[in-house]
This record gives C-alpha cells, structure tokens and sequence, in this order.
C-alpha cells in the first residue's frame, strides 16, 4: 500500500509540476472566468471554482508532503554517509535530525565560532599575503661592467 501510494505521488506529482498542468489550470480558471456572465455570476458559479480548488489543494498537500518528506530522507542519507567516509568528522552529526532542539541549538552555536574562528584564520592569511607581495619586491640591481 506504501508502495503504490508512492509511486501514485511521484507520478502525480511530476504531472502536476509540468508546464502543461499549468498551462491547464490557466485554461480552466479562463472558461470559468468567460463563463461567468452565462451564469450572471451565481453564488452556484462561484461555488463550482470554490469547491474546485479546494479539494485539488486538499489531495495536493498530501502529495507534496510525501514527496518532501522522501527528498528530505534521501538527502539525509547522502549526507550521512559523506560524513560517515570522512574520517576528520564527527560521525555523532549523522544523526542530528533526532537530537532534542536544545541540542541543535547548542551546536548552532559551536558551529557559528568555528566559522568566526575560521573567518579570522582567513583574514590573518590573507594579511600575510599582502605584507609578503611589498616586502617580496627585489631591488633593482646595477648592471654587469664588463
């Protein structure tokens, strides 16, 4: 069941994000709008594209939240195991999506010292580099007599 809603989601969902799904949608909302002095733009009238919409964005947010809900995973996953394979990382973030806020928290922080020390680190180099190119010029020499 799982299976099959999946693939229900994902083909729905690749329909409905095309160009011509759009382009649909457009043309019914146009044959609505046109339609609307037929109808002397009855409560029925405005009832009809009402309805409509809402039951589409209803069926439409279970979709797109299966389809987020997977990216998300995936990309957790990719990103586990690129931590996983490099050995100067810390292999306790591979599973952050299940620490407490207070935790995340706490290594937001960590993490915004380490790009100010990073920063810093970077500033300091890039100093180093501008005072070597002044002192790096050679004077000029006499030329050879001789």
């Amino acid at each position: 069941m799982k299976d099959l809603f999946h693939k229900m989601a994902q083909k729905v969902s690749a329909t409905v994000g095309s160009p011509g799904a759009f382009f649909l949608a457009i043309l019914v909302i146009l044959a609505w709008a046109v339609s609307g002095p037929l109808f002397g733009f009855s409560d029925t009238w405005q009832l009809i594209i009402n309805t409509g919409t809402t039951i589409v964005t209803f069926l439409m947010v279970f979709l797109i939240q299966n389809t987020q809900n997977r990216d998300a995973r995936v990309m957790q996953l990719k990103l586990d195991e690129l931590i996983r394979a490099m050995d100067p990382a810390r292999n306790s973030l591979v599973d952050l999506e299940n620490l407490s806020d207070e935790e995340i928290e706490k290594l937001e922080k960590e993490f915004k010292s380490l790009r100010s020390q990073i920063q810093v680190i970077k500033e300091v180099k890039s100093e180093k580099k501008k005072g070597r190119k002044k002192g790096s010029e050679k004077p000029a020499r006499a030329p050879d007599e001789g």
